[in-house]
């Protein structure tokens, strides 16, 4: 008897709390930024943030079997803000960096390099989750056909439990990868908005940990 995947049927859906962790650390890792690297007060976009993973918790501690368009609207509009905020301080970080105007102190400069690295991988993480297929709900309810992004036990479903789709972090080990390799690994984009995604990713962290590392070194020369 052939046995439908997981990730090809209606299934009862992922936690919210492993996304609310991974934000929770990147509203951490912003609020150690410098004000430089972060837009107006520091803690106007940490503050929202924090306000808007609250109200999806009261409103979905649970499963996301379902999910009413507020409530996804929501959603991404919380992965926008760390998106922007990343965006921000990745900018400014490049600018500093390529200006020259960041300073002698090469344990700051890594510090605030490794925060954004990590917040970046983050912020994508968030876009794949919440994108892939039309997001944990509509995943959770079967509803797209095709995927966006080709995991390995997609492609072996007899090397994977008959349970198995793939949830928050799975997309969390596709960002760090396609930040670490600057290419896709096991995990294929398929869709043009998944690859141009990785693509964006690449580059940033790319730019991103050459001009850090390029300038820590020169520092302690």
């Amino acid at each position: 008897m052939t046995i439908t995947p997981a990730w090809r049927r209606a299934t009862e859906g992922e936690h919210r709390w492993p996304a609310a962790l991974a934000i929770s650390v990147a509203v951490a890792l912003q609020v150690t930024l410098p004000d430089s690297m972060t837009p107006g007060p520091w803690w106007v976009l940490p503050a929202l943030e924090v306000v808007l993973l609250i109200v999806l918790l009261i409103a979905n501690p649970r499963r996301m079997s379902s999910e009413s368009t507020r409530l996804r609207f929501l959603s991404i509009g919380l992965g926008g803000l760390v998106c922007l905020a990343t965006a921000w301080s990745v900018v400014n970080l490049i600018v500093e960096l390529v200006g020259g105007r960041f300073g002698d102190d090469a344990v700051a400069l890594l510090r605030t390099g490794g925060a954004i690295w990590l917040t970046n991988i983050i912020a994508f993480t968030l876009v794949f989750w919440e994108f892939d297929r039309g997001g944990p709900a509509d995943r959770a309810a079967g509803v797209a056909e095709y995927p966006d992004f080709l995991f390995v036990q997609m492609q072996s479903p007899d090397m994977a439990r008959p349970d198995w789709e793939p949830a928050f972090l799975d997309y969390l080990y596709l960002s760090f990868t396609n930040s670490t390799a600057f290419s896709p690994t096991d995990t294929m984009p398929l869709s043009r908005w998944a690859k141009a995604t990785m693509l964006f990713e690449s580059t940033v962290s790319l730019v991103t940990v050459a001009l850090v590392i390029a300038r820590a070194v020169n520092v302690l020369r």
